[in-house]
């Protein structure tokens, strides 16, 4: 007996039957956020908006989210998942319905912060996977949720593709289709999510302010996660800023429209599935979350590096006119909605006279270190976190990882923008690389080995025991 359980035992092993319908959830939730993101910056410019203030509407929903994560999180340990998910869901289908209206700039703010302040069910969903994961089997979990994500790069981009292709560019329709499948993920949640938490694991919530900004400061002299929450904050700070400001650099280097840009998320998405769908949990297993950590900063460092010096050569197929065209065409197909002359364009679009493939390949290199050191990253550190708090506290404690992390893409399109907009994106990718530089100097310094470590001696050493 004793010998068939070596290998066989269930804590070792992901229960897929119970993570199933959350990781379902979540992708088709994400495929409205993932279907938007390739083209929000294009939908801002038509407006006349310049990399400022495009970097100011990315950051309006990370900062709602900011607000609305410690609450959901919280919540959710009181009253469960299930409801938390749910009206989380209405608010990114009201918000995705007000994009898809939008005549004007204004009106793109609204329905961002609308969906931002509801936006943070994706803590929720984290909660969901540690409530039906062991600390074993964790980091493959919630990289799972992250593997949703990559799926979302790959299906929202080549949704909004073919979408941008049949209405002509009419940013406002993928809109349309990313209110669709939130709409679908409400269904979802409502007729095939079991809740996880029962009544009897409920912590209560009503002894503890939900939302404190002191509260999630202590959080970071907290002796065994404060520094992981730091860094999944400081990571996110060039990440983010790099994911919201993507499409700004391709237009301007490149000369990628918006469907040109989301194929770029396609890639991008692949990667990221393969790394946090399949390779993080092996990885985890066999060198610990800690030395992942530091794989994926060092990771982050060099890609971003190499991003931020990718050549100015227009693709092959570009077409200065017509990308003026696209950029100048009322953006919702209202009446209301009036573009800037092309002259107005507020990014330098590249001359035809040097198109070649170099560039594009150029970019994509450097986009397969950014997506593997990020694939890594995030699931990686909240598996860590949850790995070094008590169970009860784990929803609450994934709901302030996630408004930190919230912060910093609220943070870091802002600075982000303001550095492109004065400086270019060479400096400000070059910057971000060499911070991600020093977080790794300060991981390897700072972020010593856990109970998870000392409890499995053998990870100590890069193996994992048996």
């Amino acid at each position: 007996m004793h010998t068939k359980n070596v290998g066989t035992n269930p804590e070792e092993k992901l229960d897929f039957k119970k993570i199933l319908p959350i990781f379902v959830i979540v992708l088709v939730d994400l495929l409205g956020l993932t279907i938007i993101i390739p083209l929000l910056s294009f939908y801002a410019t038509s407006f006349g908006a310049d990399p400022f203030v495009v970097g100011v509407l990315a950051a309006a929903y990370p900062l709602m989210q900011f607000m609305g994560a410690p609450v959901l999180g919280r919540l959710s340990d009181r009253y469960g998942r299930k409801p938390i998910l749910v009206i989380s869901q209405i608010g990114t289908l009201t918000g995705f319905l007000m994009l898809g209206f939008a005549g004007s700039l204004w009106l793109l703010f609204l329905s961002r912060i609308i969906d931002g302040i509801s936006g943070a069910n994706i803590a929720t969903a984290q909660a969901a996977i540690s409530d039906s994961t062991t600390e074993k089997t964790r980091t493959q979990g919630l990289g799972l949720i992250g593997a949703a994500f990559g799926l979302g790069f790959i299906i929202g981009p080549v949704i909004a593709f073919v979408s941008l292709e049949l209405s002509g560019n009419n940013y406002a329709v993928p809109a349309f289709v990313a209110a669709a499948c939130s709409l679908g993920s409400i269904l979802l949640t409502t007729f095939w999510f079991t809740e996880t938490l029962p009544p009897e694991k409920r912590g209560d919530a009503g002894q503890r302010s939900s939302f404190s900004v002191r509260a999630l400061l202590a959080i970071l002299r907290h002796p065994a996660v404060g520094l992981l929450v730091f860094l999944l904050f400081a990571q996110q700070l060039a990440f983010g800023g790099f994911e919201q400001l993507l499409a700004l650099f391709t237009l301007g280097r490149l000369g990628l429209n918006a469907s040109g840009n989301a194929i770029v998320f396609v890639f991008v998405g692949v990667i990221v599935v393969a790394v946090q769908g399949r390779f993080v949990g092996q990885w985890s297993r066999h060198y610990g979350d800690r030395r992942l950590i530091y794989g994926g900063l060092g990771l982050l460092a060099v890609g971003l590096i190499l991003a931020g010096l990718t050549p100015r050569q227009a693709v092959p197929w570009y077409s200065r006119v017509e990308l003026e065209a696209e950029l100048t065409t009322q953006a919702s197909g209202l009446t209301m909605a009036e573009g800037p002359a092309a002259s107005d364009i507020p990014i330098t679009l590249p001359d035809e006279s040097s198109q070649s493939w170099w560039g594009l390949l150029w970019l994509l290199a450097a986009m397969v270190p950014v997506a593997v050191g990020g694939g890594i990253l995030h699931p990686t550190i909240n598996s860590l976190i949850t790995k070094r708090v008590v169970p009860g506290e784990v929803g609450g404690m994934l709901g302030i990882s996630a408004a930190f992390y919230s912060a910093a893409n609220a943070v870091a399109p802002v600075i982000g923008g303001f550095i492109f907009h004065r400086f270019g994106p060479t400096l400000l990718f070059t910057l971000w690389g060499l911070f991600m530089a020093v977080l790794l100097a300060t991981a390897v310094r700072y972020l010593k080995p856990g109970r998870e470590e000392t409890a499995q001696p053998g990870l100590a050493h890069g193996r994992s025991g048996h």
